[in-house]
């Protein structure tokens, strides 16, 4: 099993008032209704334009709903630009409980601040959320009815179950954009994923997801992978551990300044799956599958 390494700087977040606050952890009976984790590397200029749109939403569905709770937590994934400033005048406007900036010391790979953002949340419900916005944040009630009509959720899982926004409605028009080489690469992973990993997802790379606390608390202690392929991975062990899973169609926008570069991001993903799958089957990596462990 895995082991999540915390620099000291990292066990606390700033508040509103520039003063150091413990972390909670997700191991910690949930205080939110909802936790929304936004891995963010370099973002200083793509993510106010998420954050406006995910913070008007959830806003507004407070105050029709008094009794649903949120927070945001923005994981500055070791930047090198002024995303943590940006995140922190949200955390000033909309206060330390409703929105929250971990910044890690050093860059860990979108997968290790996803998982630092979840294991640091409070939320029943934990949706990961990408700083670009490419996805419209209002979908979340898609997934969240994906969430719903898995129900009843077998009580031998924990009361665990997982939704994953899809683009795959989406992909003839997207080829139709795409060069002939880009659109060989996609085909190409979208086999190796099928193959050695995960059947039942069509795309499992989409940055929005919603899983129940129980669920991310299961899937991200047993995480290994912490870069591109780490979505492979979670549904991986998901499908292993028998969570249920829906996929839900989700509206997407590619937005510029993607941190993935085509030809070599598809390769370190390709080499990835080729790893997660020998190390599993080795039994180098091995899942606990008992509730006392």
């Amino acid at each position: 099993m895995p082991n999540l390494h915390r620099h000291e700087e990292e066990k606390f977040f700033v508040n509103a008032e520039g003063k150091k606050e413990s972390i909670p952890s997700i191991h910690d009976p949930p205080t939110k209704e909802l936790s929304v984790v936004v891995p963010s590397y370099n973002e200083e200029d793509r993510l106010p334009v998420m954050m406006d749109e995910a913070l008007d939403y959830l806003e507004k569905r407070q105050k029709k709903d008094p009794a649903f709770t949120y927070e945001v937590i923005v994981v500055d994934d070791g930047s090198k630009d002024q995303t943590t400033k940006v995140a922190m005048k949200y955390c000033r406007k909309y206060g330390s409980d409703k929105v929250r900036v971990l910044t890690l010391v050093k860059n860990r790979g979108k997968g290790g601040a996803v998982r630092m953002g979840v294991f640091s949340s409070r939320g029943k419900k934990i949706l990961m959320a990408d700083a670009d916005g490419a996805t419209k944040f209002a979908d979340i009630e898609k997934v969240e009815e994906g969430l719903r009509n898995l129900q009843p959720w077998p009580v031998s899982r924990d009361q665990m179950a997982i939704a994953c926004g899809s683009r795959a409605h989406l992909e003839q028009d997207s080829i139709a954009q795409r060069s002939y080489f880009r659109t060989l690469l996609m085909y190409g992973f979208h086999f190796l994923v099928w193959f050695l990993c995960v059947k039942e997802i069509r795309d499992t790379q989409c940055g929005f997801k919603l899983l129940t606390r129980e669920a991310a608390s299961r899937t991200f202690s047993a995480l290994h992978i912490e870069r591109w392929a780490f979505d492979v991975e979670l549904l991986y062990i998901a499908q292993c551990l028998k969570i249920p899973i829906a996929e839900v169609a989700v509206n997407w926008t590619e937005i510029d300044g993607s941190k993935l570069v085509p030809f070599w991001s598809w390769l370190q993903m390709g080499r990835d799956l080729l790893f997660l799958r020998l190390r599993y089957l080795t039994g180098a990596w091995r899942l606990e599958t008992s509730k006392s462990n």
